[in-house]
């Protein structure tokens, strides 16, 4: 289960309302997952804020919309920093129109009750999914206990098997996040670091093709007014807001409301400062780039001039 799974639609589900629908070539073809970072869309098609020049394709998570992106099915995807980082390196140009939320305690480090500090780290056995954000995650606590992977014996587990590793004793720490972090909290795990501790570092964009950017400005910019219009309702009518993600997702409203609190929503203002050239955006890419490199997680540092592009940002909204 990837941490975008936490608001999960069921493989049935996804599979009928997310590949199905129109493949006209000329929408905006988005790839969208459940994420808490991207309902501010999946409000906008609810009120019929989005046009036609766009379509949502739902898919299971983000591997649909990584392989939809470099296969050409895909025009748009909302996806975290290091995956866009992933999708450039596998050759597909691509650029952030909009960050949809940054990370602020949605990503958490739970250790044993001895271990006390980040340094008390080594050697031990860390439960990690390396294919998602919870890599990157790890990582950054390394740096943080001026570590390396090599100081500790590296677990990559699907999230929701940490709990089972926990229990059997099988690891000493996890890389987790909700509603998995307060299982392994209720087995004795303690919370030592988390993503609130790592500011402005975790990042989820809405990010567009370069050739989709230049055919298709227009229903660019329809699908960026559509996630700040979404957003803008979920601001101003947070009870409707919680209780439509609620219902659509098949999860309590607390539920909803306790992962909207592990996340900050940029607002405008706030995307037209992430997303400036050699912005914070383009300074934190480039290092997640260098750790991705490292790590075994990109074959080659990547080479782009602009990663960034505000010009579909809306001036005002309604």
């Amino acid at each position: 289960m990837h941490r975008r799974h936490f608001l999960h639609l069921t493989i049935a589900a996804a599979v009928a309302a997310g590949m199905s629908g129109c493949s006209r070539r000329d929408h905006l073809r988005t790839g969208i997952h459940p994420w808490i970072g991207y309902e501010p869309l999946y409000l906008a098609e609810e009120f019929g804020w989005l046009p036609e020049t766009v379509q949502l394709v739902k898919g299971q998570g983000a591997s649909d919309s990584i392989s939809g992106l470099v296969s050409g099915n895909l025009d748009a995807a909302a996806l975290t920093l290091d995956e866009t980082l992933r999708v450039l390196a596998a050759g597909v140009p691509v650029k952030a129109v909009a960050v949809t939320n940054v990370s602020v305690g949605a990503d958490v480090l739970l250790v044993r009750p001895a271990i006390t500090s980040l340094s008390d780290l080594q050697g031990r056995r860390v439960a990690v999914e390396l294919g998602g954000v919870s890599g990157i995650m790890l990582f950054s606590v390394l740096e943080r206990a001026g570590l390396t992977s090599n100081n500790i014996s590296v677990v990559n587990l699907p999230v929701h098997e940490h709990i089972g590793a926990w229990q059997r004793g099988d690891i000493d720490a996890s890389i987790s996040y909700e509603p998995e972090a307060s299982r392994l909290v209720a087995e004795g795990a303690v919370r030592l670091f988390d993503s609130s501790q790592l500011p402005e570092t975790i990042f989820d964009l809405l990010v567009v093709t370069d050739a989709a950017a230049s055919r298709q400005p227009a229903a660019v910019r329809d699908l960026v007014k559509g996630h700040f219009l979404g957003l803008q309702h979920l601001v101003r009518n947070m009870h409707d807001a919680v209780y439509r993600v609620a219902t659509r997702q098949e999860v309590s409203p607390d539920m909803v409301r306790q992962s909207l609190a592990t996340v900050m929503l940029p607002e405008l203002s706030a995307n037209h400062r992430y997303l400036t050239h050699n912005g914070r955006l383009e300074v934190v890419a480039k290092t997640l780039a260098s750790i991705m490199v490292r790590e075994g997680l990109m074959d080659k540092p990547l080479r782009y001039e602009h990663l960034t592009d505000p010009a579909f940002l809306p001036r005002s909204l309604p």
